[in-house]
């Protein structure tokens, strides 16, 4: 169980992204506009990520790697594949075309740079499917040279399909390029926006750079944006859909804070290397088949969602909530008896919170202050307040007074591990002020967390606590969850697991 709250000392004073030091930055107003009223400068909760549209990238290529997969097994001389062999041979070559990466998105598509990689996976899919049919069926035994015209026409006709795709979407890209931020510094993002300006067949078209580190003056004619807002704007009204990064997003927090942006409006992400740093170095590059007019480039993709992990996590949180329920019954019982006698009616204490993806709900808690005592929406913290009667403290230092968030798990308004919930006016105050703030509401908030079980609770850096949120949220698995759960119990009991 854990307390919720930082320090006011800790996080007023600090210059955020959109400071002092970066408001004098040119921005030109063609392809910007000006906010709309004094709200648009509100700081804003996550929002549910919208899907990266594939479908419409990747059903072409499936079609000519199905195609071309169905034209082999029907043109084969005898002894060939029974007709029902083409439909499972080509759910298998997409299988191995997925395997090889070969349905990733890229700007600079080529099917005979694929070529290679084609003949390999379709040399494996006939080997493996001749070894069956002869052991299954030794009539149909496929021969070396029908073995090997499968593999040749199969590479073939794959290699047709996919350069005709790539030949129509090329097309397709000039006529309507999709909008393009460039991130990055310096004059690297400035050739790279220039690239992608004067060469359509690339299908981006940029409207602006977002660089925190420009100088006034700097910029030309493409407008530059300085700050979390300016991009957020720009990316709903011009409708942007694709970043490229001329550095790697890691490279600091401020970066990073922009990739979670662009995840939640739905955009495709790209690293670009305009410094040719593979070239100076000599290092090999992930991607190297991809570039954009010379530069080498690789797109950034996300994680897998695991919804298989995210429905057992949720069903853990149901099952485990209502057996602490049960258990903690008389504790509770207790709990109640003893707020309603040494303070008065209105045992239970109900406040607004953000959760999962910014949306609001109502926690509960045993009350802590007398009941003509109100814990204010937008004070702080009340630890130390002389109001708190004696059961309040210590209900409060023990952390018994969270006990009822266990009905908010079994609701699902939260879960037992997960970044703590605060109320909006903190929520949307430090989010101003710390760029990776707002992504803690990517996974649902929790009684406790990888922040608690490192000390980081009650008056403690709100820095410190979302670097430790987004970490977990970053690497989580059901296993930490489990984890964090048997160091939250070691330390209610006042014992050490050791590690952190």
């Amino acid at each position: 169980m854990t307390m919720d709250s930082a320090p006011a000392r800790r996080h007023t004073g600090q210059g955020g992204p959109g400071s002092a030091g970066t408001t004098a930055v040119r921005r030109a107003q063609a392809a910007i506009h000006p906010p709309r009223g004094p709200e648009a400068d509100r700081a804003r909760t996550a929002v549910r990520p919208q899907r990266i549209r594939r479908r419409g990238r990747v059903l072409p290529l499936l079609t000519a790697d199905a195609l071309a997969a169905v034209l082999t097994v029907a043109a084969l001389p005898a002894p060939a594949p029974p007709a029902g062999a083409a439909v499972p041979m080509a759910l298998l070559l997409a299988a191995l075309h997925a395997q090889a990466g070969l349905y990733r998105p890229r700007l600079a598509p080529s099917a005979l740079l694929e070529l290679p990689v084609l003949a390999g996976r379709s040399a494996v899919l006939w080997c493996a499917a001749a070894a069956v049919w002869a052991a299954v069926d030794p009539g149909r035994a496929l021969g070396w040279s029908v073995l090997l015209t499968a593999v040749c026409l199969e590479t073939v006709l794959t290699c047709a399909g996919r350069g005709f795709v790539n030949q129509c979407r090329r097309r397709t890209a000039v006529r309507r390029p999709a909008s393009a931020l460039v991130v990055g510094p310096g004059a690297g993002a400035g050739a790279v926006a220039a690239a992608l300006h004067g060469r359509p067949e690339f299908g981006l078209r940029p409207v602006g750079i977002a660089d925190t580190e420009a100088a006034e003056g700097e910029g030309g004619a493409m407008p530059l944006l300085a700050t979390h807002e300016d991009i957020r704007r720009a990316v709903i009204q011009n409708s942007v859909r694709h970043a490229v990064f001329t550095r790697p997003p890691e490279a600091d927090e401020y970066t990073a804070s922009l990739v979670r942006l662009f995840r939640d409006h739905g955009c495709r992400l790209w690293l670009a290397d305009p410094a040719g740093t593979a070239k100076v170095t000599g290092m090999r590059v992930a991607c190297p088949a991809d570039q954009l007019w010379g530069y080498a480039v690789q797109p950034l993709l996300p994680r897998p969602a695991r919804p298989v992990e995210r429905w057992a996590k949720r069903g853990i949180d149901a099952v485990l909530a209502l057996l602490a329920l049960v258990a903690a019954a008389p504790v509770m019982a207790a709990c109640a008896l003893a707020v309603r006698i040494g303070d008065g009616p209105g045992v239970i204490f109900r406040q607004e919170r953000v959760g999962l993806y910014g949306r609001p709900f109502t926690l509960l808690k045993f009350r802590t202050l007398r009941a003509d005592a109100h814990e204010a929406a937008t004070r702080w913290t009340v630890a130390g307040d002389r109001r708190m009667s004696p059961v309040g403290s210590f209900l409060r230092k023990s952390s018994l007074d969270e006990l009822p968030q266990l009905w908010n798990v079994v609701r699902g308004d939260m879960s037992l591990v997960g970044p703590r919930p605060e109320r909006p006016f903190f929520v949307a105050k430090f989010s101003t002020v710390h760029p990776g703030y707002e992504a803690r509401h990517r996974m649902p908030v929790g009684i406790t967390g990888l922040a608690q079980i490192n000390g980081l609770r009650g008056d403690t850096s709100i820095e410190d606590r979302a670097r430790f949120d987004n970490h977990y949220i970053d690497t989580w698995s059901l296993w930490q969850d489990l984890w964090i759960l048997a160091r939250t119990a070691a330390s209610f009991f006042r014992f050490r697991l050791g590690g952190s």
